[in-house]
């Protein structure tokens, strides 16, 4: 038998992935494992736009609140999780569905990661003293000086992903994106890569739309409820510092509300341009389920369109 065949499916927040994705699943008999890094953790369901029960009864999903944030996993870890169900899935079924936008975690799993420096301690200290002195601002503006094209790709709101940028770029003396563009890891699954995206204006709106319900759902009483946990590295992201902030008084709540959107958005194109800079994905709208159903048929058995085309 040919090799099992694992189906990314990624953008930008509010793009459709998670409608899409059951749609598939269902039509193929198959499992969701989300590739979204905050949809991991059991106490910030609404802000992370997770699979509502009902979604999740439709098709069963994994790496969906299994977790608390109190017990963070980074992508090495996801990695290791996600090849070791794989291989479980893999035994009874022919495909799988990998659902996110964390680009970072779809990498690993799809290409695995290159080996990088051990920490050094004086260098680590160093670059501390940058974030105590200069916050996540002076992070950013080393980042950029030090690797313009990662700056690019990383989630900017997370100093501990932009310190050890920093760190290894330091240590190296190369930038760290080019450290990571190393030898891909051989899988025993072929990999389809799907990526959605919608017009600029439509996206836009969605995003202000999903914002609202989310409010609605009560996405200020849960940020409330962790504000005691806002140093974690996991609620330092769109929707809870923003919320925090209104909490402090430093904003009223639709000022909030407001920065939310705005956030959002600029983390979408964040997460566009990652996806863009890799020319395996292919592109589609969110409601192209007839065209991306046929490609993934295609990968699953290539010789379709030369049979069929041979009894025509």
């Amino acid at each position: 038998m040919s090799k099992p065949l694992l189906v990314v499916i990624a953008g930008p927040t509010a793009s459709g992935k998670t409608d899409l994705s059951i749609r598939l699943a269902r039509l193929w008999d198959s499992v969701i494992l989300s590739a979204d890094s905050r949809q991991l953790y059991k106490e910030i369901p609404i802000g992370s736009a997770a699979p509502t029960a009902e979604q999740r009864a439709l098709v069963p999903h994994f790496f969906v609140g299994d977790r608390s944030i109190t017990a963070p996993c980074n992508a090495s870890q996801f990695e290791s999780e996600v090849l070791s169900l794989l291989n479980e899935i893999f035994k009874s079924r022919r495909i799988a569905f990998l659902v996110g936008g964390s680009g970072l975690y779809i990498e690993a799993v799809c290409k695995g990661f290159d080996a990088l420096p051990d920490p050094d301690p004086e260098i680590r200290d160093q670059v501390h003293h940058i974030y105590k002195e200069e916050g996540l601002e002076g992070l950013q503006k080393r980042l950029f000086q030090l690797d313009p094209e990662y700056y690019l790709m990383v989630d900017l709101k997370n100093p501990a992903r932009l310190m050890r940028a920093i760190e290894v770029c330091l240590i190296t003396g190369q930038p760290f994106s080019s450290l990571r563009k190393g030898t891909v890891h051989q899988r025993p699954f072929k990999i389809l890569k799907i990526a959605l995206n919608l017009p600029r204006e439509e996206l836009f709106k969605r995003i202000a739309l999903r914002t609202d319900a989310m409010m609605e759902a009560g996405l200020l009483e849960e940020a409330l409820s962790l504000i005691h946990l806002r140093h974690l590295n996991t609620l330092r992201t769109v929707g809870y510092e923003e919320l925090f902030a209104f909490a402090d008084g430093k904003w009223s709540l639709s000022e909030a509300i407001g920065k939310i959107k705005i956030n959002t958005r600029r983390y979408a194109k964040r997460q566009l341009t990652w996806f863009r800079k890799d020319s395996d994905y292919n592109w589609f709208l969110p409601n192209q389920l007839g065209d991306i159903s046929r490609l993934i048929e295609l990968e699953m058995n290539p010789n379709a369109d030369l049979i069929q085309n041979t009894n025509q």
